[in-house]
């Protein structure tokens, strides 16, 4: 699956990308070079390249996808890591966004629900040079373990905001979460204020996989 080269030619493809997001909205600095750093096409099988650097998503086998990069830009925005912040991501997946947040200087906790994809991208993010903290498990459920943490990210749908996740937050922290159906969900952004208040923000509409788990959409999606 690793492709090791980057060329100039995929270099030329992630400015395009990146000019592409900055239409779209996209203004914070850090994120944007982030995207233009980390090489995309290493992610998709050598004959898929061209789908690389397209805004969209992407399948990458066990019912997952590799997010739209704009999707992975917007979350990030939204959670305005900070070097140093303890980072929990919901969802490993293929790895994407685990090497933005890498990229932005947050120590990272990641958590996946299959096992294959879990072994997979272990193996593959450190051959990238990324080296998150991985862990296999109800990623619902957050990781008591480590808690608590500057900043959440979920990257799957949820039917609705788990209180588990909202309990390992940090007090000023953030938890970025797609919250709705299977088919459509709004982006929530919720801050975790003084005396356990929080301030919830809602923004656009978006469309990922199911998050599975038992304070999700159970075992497998409904």
């Amino acid at each position: 699956m690793y492709v090791q080269e980057d060329t100039y030619r995929h270099k030329g493809m992630r400015k395009g990308l990146v000019r592409i997001l900055q239409e779209k909205g996209i203004t914070q600095p850090q994120v944007l070079q982030a995207i233009l750093k980390i090489p995309r096409h290493v992610f998709f099988d050598n004959a898929l390249v061209e789908h690389a650097y397209q805004d969209k998503a992407f399948p990458i086998g066990e019912g997952q996808t590799i997010s739209q990069p704009y999707t992975v830009a917007f979350q990030t925005e939204l959670l305005h890591v900070r070097p140093g912040d303890k980072v929990l991501e919901i969802g490993t997946g293929s790895g994407y966004q685990s090497c933005v947040l890498l990229e932005l200087g947050a120590e990272v906790f990641t958590i996946e629900y299959n096992q294959v994809l879990y072994e997979r991208t272990r193996k593959f993010l450190p051959m990238m040079g990324y080296q998150p903290h991985f862990f296999h498990g109800d990623g619902s459920k957050g990781l008591p373990a480590h808690a608590p943490y500057d900043k959440i990210i979920v990257t799957a749908g949820a039917p609705t905001v788990p209180s588990d996740l909202l309990g390992q937050l940090k007090e000023g922290g953030v938890l970025v979460i797609p919250v709705g159906n299977n088919t459509t969900q709004k982006m929530f952004r919720i801050t975790r204020l003084a005396d356990k208040k929080l301030l919830k923000e809602e923004f656009d509409n978006f469309s990922f996989v199911p998050l599975l788990g038992d304070k999700g959409w159970g075992k497998s999606a409904k």
